[in-house]
């Protein structure tokens, strides 16, 4: 069997990079490539070309209109894959998901079709999500041209706050073409299901502009397909509500209005810069290059479109454009481990006592989150010899856009042997000295989702061992610092309150161990007493024996609770456990969905319908949903980003009595010394790779001695 180990990290309160050469996949793992930039503007094609559809372009007003939103890759059935991977069936039919916000409808709404075959796609069909046909269209994400109409109805509505911004900020929204103020929004928009009333927060437009709030917010009711019935609702200024942005200026021209005047911004830098400022103590130098990683003899891995081999390891990749990296059948040594492990949800959870803190339940595949796979720096996000991959996304766009190197991959050193002995002769020598270098190979990718950047990981173990690993960080989500705000942050800046709030995120592990039929077991460690065999008469000792299948016989779903969850039973379900088993379904493919962030009351896919089946899971086809995370209560030291040390959560995939051996004695990183005397003046080296990795590390060859004699 395989371990699934949670190794949740809880934070206290965390070459030159040119495009590889286009080398096409195997035919097995090219069924479960991401759409090429060729295919996407097929599918678009196609659809904008069927006028019963009556589709527009999508940037261009109005918003009272048919468009496409999101073409993606729609992955074959797993029946039908591994029909074609295992039993030499026929290729499943290559398609595309495309999702279309009907706008133009007297009842707007927006539906999912799948679209084929592809490369040349010629019919389409609406797909069913749990039993419906149509999304409701409040559920929609926010598009580009609905935040530049969103844009204007902000200006339009601060219009009468002008000089009390500028009085006490130097800035403003209205006619403004310096000393800007801009805007975040929260989500969920509204309170009941339907609504679509958002709050925005004023922030001076500078860079790292998320640490400016100016204290205020503003809630906007833009359910309406027409600009033109939006409405401001209600306003917060400084720890108090108004109903009209007319009653906050006049209650300014009339000296009743308590303020606080910010500050001018320094020329430079601002306390929200990456600009270095300040100095070590030490004085040991930081204007020189640090360690780097480098590939003495080469790459150790083998890229094929989206195919990957390292070690014992070979999987197929994609980076959906929808909820970020996917990863399809995973093997070792050609022995399938999982079908499927993805990233399927990030969520944010937050308190505050401006609604902008309080409101705010961030759901992040509402707001593109696989979409959002920028650009990784040569030598920070990735080492410069990496393997830099560009994709294709067509989200919320009018054709596909090119994000280069949106994904890279590389051997990292770990800095500690994957295992390692000593094995000494207890007289100031020894036997042998033995250790295999410690690497695995890193697939990366990001997604900036406005403030906050993930940095996604799955590292490859020579041992067999599977690491899936986030780090998060960017900037901290910050409202106006009021008195009343400390209950629920910290003061990180003068006027700015880094606010409490919780990460999940939420993975799907589709394990097929030694084939689709898998049943799941825990397995526990108990204390008891027992007589001492050898001494009768003496003190007992104690035994620890494990018990399995404790508390579970193979039937009925299971779901381990967690205690993080932070919210009421109809959000994000998928937080109420660290852990949850439950048989494959077709219809159960995501545990959330981008529709679920605006309609979180009536989810579109509520994952805890998928442990509520009360099914078998013995000798069944099983799916692990796996949750990590760790509150972040935020301090000075997120200023002006949130570090990645201590802000990491992740969990292993590990063989549990799978293998005879550890399968890492395959790999010839091993180094075996043996002494040839007593004083270890000559000793046997024992390797199997060249004596010296190269000048990169260092220009002489391996040493070793090893004793350790009183002098």
């Amino acid at each position: 069997m395989w371990l699934l180990v949670l190794a949740t990290v809880l934070a206290a309160l965390a070459a030159v990079a040119v495009p590889e050469p286009s080398v096409p996949p195997p035919r097995e793992a090219a069924i479960f490539a991401d759409l090429s930039a060729e295919e996407l503007r097929a599918v678009r094609a196609f659809l904008m070309g069927q006028p019963e559809l009556g589709l527009a372009p999508s940037r261009a007003e109005p918003l009272a209109k048919n468009s496409l939103f999101l073409v993606e890759l729609l992955p074959p059935k797993k029946r039908l894959a591994l029909r074609y991977l295992d039993q030499g069936g026929p290729a499943p039919r290559r398609q595309a998901r495309a999702v279309v916000f009907f706008g133009a409808q007297a009842e707007p709404n927006v539906t999912e079709f799948a679209v084929g075959p592809l490369p040349r796609p010629s019919a389409y069909r609406p797909l069913r999500l749990k039993g419906r046909r149509t999304v409701p269209f409040a559920a929609r994400p926010v598009t580009a041209l609905e935040y530049e109409l969103l844009h204007r109805k902000l200006a339009e509505a601060t219009a009468p706050l002008y000089r009390l911004l500028r009085d006490t900020t130097g800035f403003w929204y209205h006619n403004c073409s310096e000393h800007c103020l801009t805007f975040s929004d929260v989500a969920p928009r509204g309170l009941v299901p339907g609504e679509r009333r958002t709050w925005f927060m004023l922030q001076r437009f500078v860079e790292g502009y998320f640490l400016h709030p100016v204290g205020l917010e503003v809630l906007i009711e833009h359910s309406a397909t027409d600009p033109g019935r939006w409405a401001v609702q209600c306003l917060w200024y400084h720890g108090h509500y108004y109903a009209t942005a007319e009653e906050l200026a006049q209650r300014y021209m009339q000296g009743a209005l308590p303020t606080a005047r910010l500050p001018p911004p320094p020329a430079a830098p601002v306390f929200s810069s990456y600009e270095p400022r300040g100095r070590f103590s030490t004085g040991t130098p930081t204007d020189v290059h640090g360690a780097k990683v480098c590939e003495p003899q080469g790459r150790r891995y083998h890229l094929r479109g989206n195919h990957l081999e390292y070690g014992g390891w070979s999987l197929a990749f994609r980076l959906r454009s929808s909820a970020g990296l996917q990863l399809f059948d995973l093997r070792f040594n050609g022995e399938r481990v999982a079908y499927e492990l993805s990233v399927q949800e990030a969520a944010a959870f937050y308190g505050g006592h401006s609604p902008a803190g309080m409101q705010t339940k961030f759901l992040d595949a509402g707001w593109g989150m696989g979409s959002v796979t920028y650009e990784l720096a040569r030598g920070i996000d990735c080492p410069e010899v990496a393997t830099y991959v560009d994709v294709h996304h067509l989200y919320d766009a009018d054709g596909p856009v090119r994000f280069a190197r949106a994904l890279c991959l590389f051997e990292l050193p770990t800095g500690v042997p994957l295992r390692r002995h000593f094995d000494s002769n207890f007289r100031g020598g020894y036997q042998f000295y033995a250790g295999l270098e410690g690497q695995a190979l890193v697939l990366r990718t990001t997604s900036t989702v406005y403030n906050y950047d993930y940095i996604w990981d799955v590292l490859l173990y020579p041992n067999g061992v599977l690491e899936a690993k986030v780090h998060a960080t960017g900037f901290i989500h910050a409202t106006f610092y009021t008195p009343q705000g400390r209950r629920y942050g910290s003061r990180v800046h003068a006027h700015v309150l880094g606010n409490l709030h919780t990460h999940l995120v939420h993975y799907k592990v589709d394990l097929d161990i030694a084939g689709t039929g898998n049943s799941f077991e825990t397995v526990e460690l108990h204390l008891e007493n027992i007589s001492n065999p050898w001494s009768p008469g003496e003190p007992g000792i104690h035994a620890c024996p494990l018990l399995g299948s404790q508390g579970w016989e193979g039937r009925g779903t299971v779901g381990c609770r967690g205690t993080w969850c932070p919210w009421g039973p109809t959000w994000c379900r998928f937080c109420r456990y660290h852990l949850a088993v439950t048989r494959h379904h077709e219809n159960e493919a995501t545990s959330s969905s981008i529709y679920n962030q605006n309609d979180p009351w009536e989810p579109v896919v509520d994952f805890e319908g998928f442990v509520r089946d009360d099914e078998s899971i013995e000798d069944e086809d099983l799916v692990a949903w796996v949750t990590v995370g760790f509150l972040h209560i935020p301090h000075a030291e997120d200023v002006p980003n949130t570090a990645t040390p201590g802000n990491a959560v992740g969990f292993f995939l590990r063989p549990f009595n799978f293998f005879d051996e550890d399968p890492s004695v395959a790999s010839r990183s091993t180094v075996i010394v043996r002494p040839l005397d007593a004083t270890a003046s000559h000793v046997q080296i024992q390797r199997w790779t060249p004596a010296s990795p190269g000048p990169c590390v260092s220009p002489g060859p391996f040493t070793y001695n090893g004793t350790y004699w009183q002098e």
